[in-house]
Protein backbone atom coordinates (compact mmCIF):
# COMPACT_ATOMS: atom_id res chain seq x y z
CA UNK A 1 0.00 0.00 0.00
CA UNK A 2 1.32 3.26 -1.08
CA UNK A 3 1.85 6.02 1.91
CA UNK A 4 2.98 9.52 1.35
CA UNK A 5 4.88 11.27 4.17
CA UNK A 6 6.65 14.93 4.17
CA UNK A 7 10.31 15.27 5.03
CA UNK A 8 11.59 18.66 6.84
CA UNK A 9 12.71 20.18 3.77
CA UNK A 10 8.51 20.11 2.32
CA UNK A 11 9.33 17.57 -0.18
CA UNK A 12 6.71 14.49 -0.25
CA UNK A 13 8.37 11.31 -0.43
CA UNK A 14 6.23 7.97 -1.81
CA UNK A 15 6.48 4.70 0.01
CA UNK A 16 4.93 1.69 -1.80
CA UNK A 17 6.12 -0.85 0.75
CA UNK A 18 7.63 -0.42 4.24
CA UNK A 19 11.09 -0.21 3.65
CA UNK A 20 13.35 -3.09 4.08
CA UNK A 21 16.36 -1.94 2.28
CA UNK A 22 17.04 1.34 4.33
CA UNK A 23 20.89 3.35 3.85
CA UNK A 24 21.37 6.50 6.67
CA UNK A 25 24.04 9.17 5.70
CA UNK A 26 23.90 10.80 9.17
CA UNK A 27 25.07 9.44 11.78
CA UNK A 28 22.82 10.71 14.68
CA UNK A 29 19.66 9.21 12.78
CA UNK A 30 21.86 6.24 12.65
CA UNK A 31 21.37 5.53 15.80
CA UNK A 32 17.90 6.20 16.04
CA UNK A 33 17.15 3.14 13.90
CA UNK A 34 19.61 1.18 15.75
CA UNK A 35 17.15 2.15 18.97
CA UNK A 36 13.97 1.25 16.92
CA UNK A 37 15.26 -2.11 16.29
CA UNK A 38 15.83 -1.67 12.22
CA UNK A 39 19.40 -3.83 12.59
CA UNK A 40 18.12 -6.14 9.52
CA UNK A 41 16.95 -3.48 7.39
CA UNK A 42 19.66 -1.03 7.48
CA UNK A 43 21.84 -1.79 5.02
CA UNK A 44 24.13 0.97 4.57
CA UNK A 45 26.30 4.00 6.82
CA UNK A 46 28.67 6.63 7.13
CA UNK A 47 32.17 6.35 8.17
CA UNK A 48 30.94 8.76 10.98
CA UNK A 49 28.29 6.43 12.09
CA UNK A 50 29.94 5.26 14.79
CA UNK A 51 26.95 4.77 16.95
CA UNK A 52 26.16 1.57 17.83
CA UNK A 53 29.56 0.38 17.44
CA UNK A 54 28.34 -3.50 16.04
CA UNK A 55 27.00 -1.70 13.26
CA UNK A 56 29.94 0.86 12.62
CA UNK A 57 32.24 -2.40 12.47
CA UNK A 58 29.66 -4.97 10.36
CA UNK A 59 27.58 -2.46 8.45
CA UNK A 60 28.26 -1.46 4.60
CA UNK A 61 30.22 1.70 4.62
CA UNK A 62 29.03 4.01 1.66
CA UNK A 63 31.07 6.53 2.39
CA UNK A 64 31.20 10.10 4.14
CA UNK A 65 28.48 12.74 4.88
CA UNK A 66 29.80 15.19 2.39
CA UNK A 67 31.39 12.27 -0.29
CA UNK A 68 28.90 9.27 0.04
CA UNK A 69 30.06 6.49 -2.44
CA UNK A 70 26.66 7.40 -4.60
CA UNK A 71 27.37 4.41 -7.04
CA UNK A 72 27.99 1.92 -4.29
CA UNK A 73 24.47 3.19 -2.65
CA UNK A 74 23.02 2.85 -5.55
CA UNK A 75 24.16 -0.49 -5.94
CA UNK A 76 22.65 -1.46 -2.90
CA UNK A 77 18.97 -0.26 -4.48
CA UNK A 78 17.80 1.15 -0.85
CA UNK A 79 14.13 1.20 -0.84
CA UNK A 80 14.39 4.40 1.90
CA UNK A 81 17.85 6.91 2.27
CA UNK A 82 17.59 8.93 5.18
CA UNK A 83 19.90 12.20 5.12
CA UNK A 84 20.00 16.00 6.26
CA UNK A 85 19.49 19.19 4.78
CA UNK A 86 22.83 20.05 7.03
CA UNK A 87 25.20 17.46 7.08
CA UNK A 88 24.41 15.74 2.91
CA UNK A 89 25.29 18.28 -0.11
CA UNK A 90 22.27 18.72 -2.09
CA UNK A 91 23.83 17.84 -5.43
CA UNK A 92 24.49 14.40 -3.64
CA UNK A 93 20.51 14.17 -2.75
CA UNK A 94 19.21 15.29 -5.97
CA UNK A 95 21.38 12.75 -7.76
CA UNK A 96 19.96 9.47 -5.06
CA UNK A 97 16.71 10.93 -5.30
CA UNK A 98 16.64 9.99 -9.21
CA UNK A 99 17.46 6.30 -7.61
CA UNK A 100 15.43 6.11 -4.60
CA UNK A 101 12.90 7.70 -2.45
CA UNK A 102 15.18 10.29 0.14
CA UNK A 103 14.10 11.25 3.51
CA UNK A 104 15.86 14.76 4.32
CA UNK A 105 15.52 16.04 7.88
CA UNK A 106 16.27 19.26 9.18
CA UNK A 107 16.39 20.13 12.49
CA UNK A 108 17.17 23.51 14.16
CA UNK A 109 15.19 22.84 17.77
CA UNK A 110 14.32 19.92 19.62
CA UNK A 111 10.96 20.06 18.52
CA UNK A 112 11.82 20.06 15.16
CA UNK A 113 13.29 16.71 16.64
CA UNK A 114 10.95 15.42 18.15
CA UNK A 115 8.87 16.08 14.63
CA UNK A 116 12.19 14.06 13.11
CA UNK A 117 11.85 11.14 14.91
CA UNK A 118 7.69 10.71 15.04
CA UNK A 119 8.23 10.76 10.85
CA UNK A 120 10.48 8.42 10.34
CA UNK A 121 8.69 5.99 12.83
CA UNK A 122 5.72 6.34 11.06
CA UNK A 123 7.91 5.79 7.60
CA UNK A 124 9.07 2.16 8.97
CA UNK A 125 5.91 1.17 11.35
CA UNK A 126 7.54 1.73 14.29
CA UNK A 127 5.23 4.66 15.60
CA UNK A 128 4.91 3.18 19.22
CA UNK A 129 8.69 2.75 19.29
CA UNK A 130 9.36 6.25 18.45
CA UNK A 131 6.92 7.91 20.99
CA UNK A 132 8.74 5.87 23.77
CA UNK A 133 11.91 7.52 22.64
CA UNK A 134 10.43 10.85 22.71
CA UNK A 135 8.97 10.53 25.82
CA UNK A 136 11.90 9.31 27.17
CA UNK A 137 13.76 12.14 26.16
CA UNK A 138 10.96 14.60 27.41
CA UNK A 139 11.22 12.89 31.36
CA UNK A 140 15.03 13.17 30.94
CA UNK A 141 14.58 16.99 29.96
CA UNK A 142 11.89 17.43 32.62
CA UNK A 143 14.59 16.67 35.11
CA UNK A 144 17.13 19.26 34.39
CA UNK A 145 14.51 21.73 35.71
CA UNK A 146 15.71 21.97 39.15
CA UNK A 147 19.03 22.26 37.74
CA UNK A 148 17.85 25.17 35.73
CA UNK A 149 16.68 27.44 38.86
CA UNK A 150 19.64 26.90 41.15
CA UNK A 151 22.72 27.00 38.71
CA UNK A 152 23.66 31.22 38.00
CA UNK A 153 22.54 32.53 34.36
CA UNK A 154 25.86 31.88 32.48
CA UNK A 155 26.30 33.70 28.88
CA UNK A 156 28.71 30.82 27.27
CA UNK A 157 30.70 30.70 23.84
CA UNK A 158 30.96 27.13 22.30
CA UNK A 159 33.43 26.44 19.49
CA UNK A 160 32.85 23.91 17.75
CA UNK A 161 36.16 24.50 14.55
CA UNK A 162 40.22 26.22 15.08
CA UNK A 163 41.79 27.41 12.92
CA UNK A 164 39.67 29.58 12.43
CA UNK A 165 37.67 29.65 15.47
CA UNK A 166 33.89 28.67 14.54
CA UNK A 167 30.94 28.97 17.16
CA UNK A 168 27.27 28.57 16.66
CA UNK A 169 24.34 30.89 15.53
CA UNK A 170 20.69 31.36 16.54
CA UNK A 171 19.01 28.90 14.16
CA UNK A 172 21.81 25.99 14.96
CA UNK A 173 20.47 22.38 17.23
CA UNK A 174 23.39 23.52 19.17
CA UNK A 175 22.24 26.87 20.19
CA UNK A 176 18.84 25.15 21.37
CA UNK A 177 20.26 22.78 23.43
CA UNK A 178 22.03 25.98 24.80
CA UNK A 179 18.61 27.38 25.15
CA UNK A 180 17.83 23.92 27.26
CA UNK A 181 20.83 24.15 29.60
CA UNK A 182 19.40 27.63 30.98
CA UNK A 183 22.44 29.10 28.98
CA UNK A 184 22.73 32.25 26.97
CA UNK A 185 24.58 31.47 23.78
CA UNK A 186 26.93 35.02 23.11
CA UNK A 187 26.76 34.64 19.47
CA UNK A 188 22.95 33.94 19.34
CA UNK A 189 23.27 37.38 17.30
CA UNK A 190 24.43 35.87 14.34
CA UNK A 191 23.41 32.70 11.88
CA UNK A 192 24.82 29.53 11.44
CA UNK A 193 28.18 28.70 12.40
CA UNK A 194 29.95 32.51 12.70
CA UNK A 195 33.56 32.40 12.05
CA UNK A 196 35.76 34.40 14.87
CA UNK A 197 38.79 35.21 16.75
CA UNK A 198 40.27 34.99 20.31
CA UNK A 199 39.72 38.90 20.56
CA UNK A 200 36.38 39.09 19.36
CA UNK A 201 35.18 36.07 21.94
CA UNK A 202 36.81 38.12 24.95
CA UNK A 203 34.86 41.17 23.47
CA UNK A 204 31.14 39.19 24.14
CA UNK A 205 32.56 38.68 27.86
CA UNK A 206 31.35 34.86 28.04
CA UNK A 207 31.06 33.37 31.57
CA UNK A 208 32.11 30.17 30.13
CA UNK A 209 33.88 28.78 27.16
CA UNK A 210 32.53 25.21 25.73
CA UNK A 211 35.18 23.48 23.79
CA UNK A 212 33.49 20.60 21.82
CA UNK A 213 35.02 17.36 21.24
CA UNK A 214 33.41 17.45 17.42
CA UNK A 215 34.03 17.98 14.68
CA UNK A 216 37.30 19.72 16.07
CA UNK A 217 38.55 17.60 18.68
CA UNK A 218 39.21 20.37 21.51
CA UNK A 219 41.81 19.27 23.81
CA UNK A 220 42.70 20.49 28.03
CA UNK A 221 46.00 22.25 26.01
CA UNK A 222 43.33 24.70 24.46
CA UNK A 223 42.14 26.16 27.20
CA UNK A 224 45.05 28.08 28.38
CA UNK A 225 44.57 30.17 25.01
CA UNK A 226 41.24 31.21 26.71
CA UNK A 227 42.94 32.57 29.80
CA UNK A 228 41.46 34.27 31.94
CA UNK A 229 38.34 32.87 30.87
CA UNK A 230 37.10 29.59 32.27
CA UNK A 231 36.76 27.13 30.06
CA UNK A 232 35.24 23.47 29.88
CA UNK A 233 35.49 20.51 27.54
CA UNK A 234 32.30 19.19 26.81
CA UNK A 235 30.75 15.86 24.65
CA UNK A 236 29.46 17.01 21.65
CA UNK A 237 27.01 14.64 20.67
CA UNK A 238 25.36 15.43 23.31
CA UNK A 239 25.03 18.93 22.07
CA UNK A 240 24.58 18.29 17.85
CA UNK A 241 23.30 14.67 17.79
CA UNK A 242 19.29 15.70 17.37
CA UNK A 243 18.00 11.44 17.46
CA UNK A 244 17.90 9.01 20.49
CA UNK A 245 20.99 10.18 21.70
CA UNK A 246 18.52 13.17 23.08
CA UNK A 247 18.06 10.49 25.93
CA UNK A 248 21.43 10.18 27.45
CA UNK A 249 22.40 14.12 26.45
CA UNK A 250 19.56 15.46 29.43
CA UNK A 251 21.53 13.53 31.82
CA UNK A 252 24.76 14.48 30.68
CA UNK A 253 23.85 18.43 30.82
CA UNK A 254 22.16 17.77 34.56
CA UNK A 255 25.83 16.59 35.48
CA UNK A 256 27.46 19.49 33.50
CA UNK A 257 25.72 22.07 35.59
CA UNK A 258 26.10 20.24 38.82
CA UNK A 259 29.72 20.71 37.83
CA UNK A 260 29.89 23.98 37.27
CA UNK A 261 27.72 24.97 40.13
CA UNK A 262 30.07 23.32 42.48
CA UNK A 263 33.02 25.08 41.35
Amino acid sequence: MQKFFVDQIGDIIQLQNTPTKIVSLVPSQTELLSDLKMDKEVIGITKFCIHPKEWYLSKKRVGGTKNPDINLIIKLKPDLIIANKEENRQEDISLLKKHAPVWVSNVHNLSDAYQMIRTVGAMLNKSSEAEVIIQNIMNEKDQLLPFQNQNKLLHVCYLIWKDPYMSVGADTFIHDMINQLGWINVFGHKLRYPVTQIEEIKSLNPNLILLSSEPYPFKEKHSALFDPISTRLVDGESFSWYGSRLTHSFSYFRNLKASIQSR
